[in-house]
């Protein structure tokens, strides 16, 4: 079983990293490794949308099995704590329209073709680990929301748990080719005026590695 591992930065994945037989790396930022009777790629993108978008696309080919994005969050929900790991299941470009004075117009109203959402409505079961995981609704940004008035409008408009700069630029990548995927997130911090003493970015990484490592040995369960 081949799988791709995608992370915007390589100090989200460094713990896995050190858990894997790293075979070679082929640039500054795809690694290949094998865990147990697993191959496995990281593919490290760079934070945004556009990059995750491009080197995704990219490296998606016929022989991954899975995609995986892992990686951490803010969370608009405060029902989700701190170090929470989730399936974002469906994800939006929030800031994907136009401004008509307050009021913001989708591509839908704007009458123009493009996709502002995805919805990952194959791949919910890959393996038992995954199946148990919260499914939770995100949007991706280019700038993290840091305002109370622009916080309120993206909870309004679109009832996000969580929101990252790359989740639906991974998912997009991956629905045009096809290859199955999911979306995993730990919380690091919730979505309010920026106060960086409130977030637990080690928690974070610490629970996105422990909980993909258990999703690697149940596809080495599933493999044998």
């Amino acid at each position: 079983m081949k799988l791709l591992i995608v992370a915007a930065t390589s100090f989200e994945i460094d713990p896995l990293l050190k858990q894997l037989h790293i075979v070679g790396k082929t640039s500054r930022n795809f690694i290949s490794g094998t865990y147990k009777n697993l191959e496995i790629d990281f593919l490290i993108t760079g934070i945004g949308m556009t990059a995750t978008a491009y080197y995704t696309g990219k490296a998606l080919n016929d022989s991954y099995d899975v995609a995986l994005n892992m990686g951490i969050c803010g969370s608009f929900n405060r029902n989700l704590d701190l170090g929470d790991v989730v399936n974002v299941y469906e994800d939006s470009f929030s800031e994907l329209g136009a401004e008509d004075g307050d009021v913001f117009l989708s591509l839908d109203e704007l009458k123009l073709e493009g996709v502002t959402k995805i919805t990952n409505e194959k791949y919910g079961s890959l393996n038992q680990v995954i199946e148990l995981l919260p499914r939770v609704t995100g949007i991706t940004v280019n700038s993290t929301h840091g305002n109370e008035s622009s916080i309120g409008k993206a909870v309004a408009r679109f009832h996000p748990y969580t929101e990252s700069m790359e989740g639906a630029a991974f998912m997009f990548a991956c629905e045009n080719e096809n290859i199955p995927y999911v979306q995993l997130r730990a919380v690091s911090n919730y979505v309010e005026r920026r106060n960086r003493e409130s977030w637990n970015i080690p928690l974070a990484i610490e629970n996105i590695n422990k909980k993909v490592l258990e999703i690697l040995d149940a596809f080495v369960e599933q493999a044998q």
